[in-house]
């Protein structure tokens, strides 16, 4: 078809109904979130559903993802598959940290988004506690599709606003303050201050009152004797 084919009005109408205008930055995010590498972490019972999703049945590799990474500073999705313990809650958070932005997290199970029936003093009673997740997918554990269906909205996230979780983790409360109110165990930092002031303030009274209280005791030995 020629340009000359077309009259002025009928030629603006073909333009917008063949072409479309983006930005950069949305074509970016759509070739994120058609581009994740997941880390290979498992921490329990889920980890083997999420090995499922690698198979032939759902085959992640549909969407861009099937590219698991050993190294976390290679990643940038993290699957928690499985309960957190509060000793493992450091190691994860580290994990977390070695990976490059932009990067996400995805909790699988009800152990790892509520502690489900870990519910005691030494499982994490969510991940979301030390660390920012963005997607919470239910289940004890989750079918590999239901794995999916989170995948697919993390995706549409991504699509969307992929600076979303980016803002929510400059005010993401580290492991060791998370660990300090919530177990309510005093860190170093407040036992070497409580022991500094302890040695700075004296035990007894003040060398003035003790001054003025000297002779009252020495008149009622006095009087006692008498």
């Amino acid at each position: 078809m020629l340009r000359g084919d077309l009259e002025a009005r009928d030629l603006e109408e073909f333009v917008e109904r063949s072409v479309f205008t983006t930005t950069l930055e949305k074509g970016l995010n759509v070739a994120r979130a058609n581009s994740i590498f997941p880390a290979t972490f498992g921490l329990a019972c889920c980890a083997i559903e999420m090995m499922s999703i690698v198979s032939a049945r759902t085959d992640l590799a549909r969407f861009g993802a099937e590219a698991l990474r050993a190294s976390p500073r290679q990643a940038d999705l993290l699957i928690l598959s499985g309960r957190v313990s509060i000793k493992m809650a450091p190691v994860v958070r580290r994990l977390y940290d070695q990976m490059l932005e932009p990067k996400w997290v995805i909790s699988m199970g009800a152990c790892s988004s509520s502690g489900g029936m870990f519910a005691n003093y030494a499982v994490v009673q969510g991940a979301d506690r030390f660390m920012p997740v963005d997607i919470h997918v239910p289940g004890c554990p989750p079918r590999p599709e239901a794995l999916m269906y989170g995948f697919n909205k993390l995706q549409h996230k991504i699509k969307g606003d992929p600076d979303l979780g980016w803002r929510r983790r400059y005010n993401a409360i580290g492991t060791e303050e998370w660990a300090r109110f919530e177990l309510g165990a005093p860190s170093g930092e407040a036992l070497e201050s409580a022991a500094r002031i302890a040695e700075l303030e004296p035990v007894g009274p003040e060398p003035e009152e003790a001054a003025q209280a000297a002779p009252g005791r020495e008149a009622e030995e006095a009087a006692q004797d008498a």
